[in-house]
This record gives structure tokens, C-alpha cells and sequence, in this order.
């Protein structure tokens, strides 16, 4: 294993600007603290990265739990394990990347010319906090042609009821007593609670 002195520049910047983004979040981050901490030059750190924008996609694609390769594997490949298996481990990678890149985040909400010019990053690079919920759609879909989800069920509606828990989890949960739930427990959950409803008649009001 490299020692940090040993990694590439490359490396080096992207471990730096993960930890202060995740400690003291993206609008108080600077390129400058990000190059002092990787031990190199704002210099040097603009030869891998055109902004603190482009940045902030590379920590957030490659420090950070990925649902897309998981997501098109599954909606390539439908049947492959059981759907409450494949929906829970979408669920538990869901829950950590939120965790995860809330703290990072949470800031860009504050400023919004700051949240601007990243929206601005995600469009050119073809990136947006909208794609989980449609790569968990289209694996709905796949699944919905298999045979393994109900035919009048809104695949739509259970990505985002499945996502947007998962990012709920993120922030809701801090100020609780018990902090935030398991991420395993809350998966498995999650997804049980999804796969069965919650009506006593069978979907019938």
C-alpha cells in the first residue's frame, strides 16, 4: 500500500479535498487549502482539475459509495438474485453515499451562486442528484418486464420513495436519541416495508 507521501498529486488532491469538504463542507473549502493539505501547489492542483466544482464531482464519483455501476448492472441483468436482495443492497449503498456527501453538501444550499455553478458542473459533465432515482427506475422497469414487479405498480414512484428515504436518513436522524438507524437494519427494512405495503386491504380504500 503507498504511503500518502508516495501517491500521485492526483491522488494526493482528491484524498485532501475529501477530508475538508467532509469536515468544514464545499462553500468553505478553497482550492488553496485543498493544494497546502495534498502538499502541492494551487498550480499543480489546476493541472488535474479545472475548479473546485470539478472537484467536488471527482470526490463525490470516486471517494463515495456508487449506486450507477450497481444500478445498470442490476437493470442490465434483471432476475439475477432475489428483488428484495438487489433492492437492499441498493438501499444500504444508497444510505451510505447519502451519509456520506450530506456533510459535503449541505452547504451548497446556503449559497446560491455557489449551488449554481455546481448544478452548472453536474449538467456539463452529465451528473445530477436526479440519476439515482432513474437508474433505480429503469432497473423497476426491467424487473416489471421480467415478471418480478407487479405489472400496475409505478416504478417511478418506488425509486423515489426508496431513494428519498435513503436520503432522509442522511440528516433527519442526527438530532434523534438514537442517532441514526443501522444502515443494514434500515435497508432490509426499508425495502420489506416497500415490497409489502402497508395496507390491511390489499390496496383497496
Amino acid at each position: 500500500m503507498q504511503s500518502p507521501a508516495r501517491k500521485p498529486a492526483r491522488e494526493r488532491v482528491l484524498d485532501a479535498a475529501h477530508h475538508l469538504m467532509s469536515t468544514v463542507g464545499l462553500a468553505r473549502t478553497t482550492t488553496k487549502e485543498i493544494a497546502r493539505a495534498a502538499g502541492c501547489s494551487e498550480a499543480a492542483l489546476y493541472k488535474h482539475f479545472a475548479s473546485k466544482e470539478e472537484l467536488f464531482i471527482h470526490v463525490l464519483t470516486e471517494r463515495l459509495p456508487q449506486l450507477a455501476p450497481l444500478l445498470h448492472g442490476l437493470a442490465a441483468e434483471p432476475g439475477r438474485r432475489t428483488l428484495a436482495e438487489n433492492l437492499t443492497e441498493i438501499a444500504r449503498q444508497a444510505a451510505l453515499f447519502y451519509e456520506q456527501s450530506f456533510p459535503i453538501a449541505a452547504s451548497l444550499y446556503a449559497e446560491t451562486q455557489l449551488r449554481r455553478r455546481h448544478d452548472d458542473a453536474m449538467r456539463e459533465v452529465g451528473k445530477g442528484p436526479h440519476l439515482p432515482i432513474e437508474g433505480l427506475t429503469a432497473y423497476l422497469r426491467a424487473e416489471q418486464a421480467a415478471g418480478r414487479v407487479r405489472a400496475d405498480a409505478d416504478p417511478f414512484a418506488a425509486a423515489s420513495l426508496l431513494i428519498g428515504a435513503c436520503a432522509q436518513r442522511a440528516f433527519a436522524y442526527d438530532a434523534a436519541p438514537g442517532g441514526r438507524p443501522p444502515v443494514d437494519d434500515f435497508a432490509r427494512r426499508l425495502v420489506r416495508t416497500l415490497l409489502s405495503g402497508i395496507s390491511a386491504a390489499d390496496g383497496r380504500t
